[in-house]
């Protein structure tokens, strides 16, 4: 059986997949690194008045070792936690007479004054309805107002660091000077988050996140 002529045609039609395959081998790596530091800010602060360690998400010991490092410093007078949250079915086995063996923020606390912060420079808000970034914002930050204080640090996981500055200092603008530190010891690495299956899932979701809040802001929702 005579082979079929090799054509001009054929020859481009091999040609073609192999260059698209060697260009996203070379541009896919720069792309995703783009792609994982976009998300992930770090500033230097000065001091303040207070740390605000942010609660909604995942990686929570990270913030607080964090939080504890940057009151060490000296760059905050005093440690702000928040928790207690509370969902419909939580509210409802307490009504049927469920109590929690110790309260929300023991542990926390715990951990705060073990690394250096005395307890009487922590503060500890229950926030039981926040479910996001942006209802965690408005509760905490009406109470750092009520103080009168007028510099803050929020400290979060490293892949939440550009969307919680943006939500914060759009929602306080100029009656709070808002730095974002991220958490250090935050296992998220913007530079192979596509090797990990629980970073592929943070960013992935970040990302949603912002399309989400923007998508609200558009359609006011």
């Amino acid at each position: 059986m005579v082979p079929k002529k090799i054509t001009r045609r054929h020859l481009l039609a091999l040609f073609i997949p192999v260059c698209l395959l060697v260009m996203v081998g070379i541009f896919a790596g720069p792309i995703l690194r783009a792609l994982g530091h976009f998300i992930v800010v770090d500033e230097h602060p000065d001091h303040t008045d207070a740390v605000v360690v942010l609660n909604t998400g995942v990686e929570y010991y990270p913030r607080l070792i964090q939080a504890a490092d940057l009151y060490r410093r000296g760059l905050a007078a005093h440690v702000v936690i928040n928790g207690n949250r509370k969902t419909e079915t939580l509210r409802h086995l307490e009504h049927k007479g469920f109590q929690a063996c110790c309260p929300w923020y023991a542990d926390f606390i715990s951990i705060l004054t073990m690394l250096g912060v005395p307890e009487d420079r922590i503060i500890s808000l229950s926030i039981e309805d926040a479910y996001d970034t942006v209802s965690e914002a408005d509760a905490v930050g009406r109470v750092l107002l009520k103080r009168q204080w007028t510099s803050v640090i929020i400290t979060t996981s490293k892949y939440h660091t550009r969307r919680a500055r943006y939500i914060w200092r759009k929602m306080y603008q100029d009656r709070l000077n808002i730095y974002v530190v991220a958490a250090q010891d935050d296992p998220y690495d913007p530079n192979k988050w596509w090797q990990d299956g629980r970073q592929i899932r943070w960013l992935l979701a970040e990302y949603g996140a912002w399309i989400y809040y923007w998508w609200k802001e558009l359609t006011g929702l």
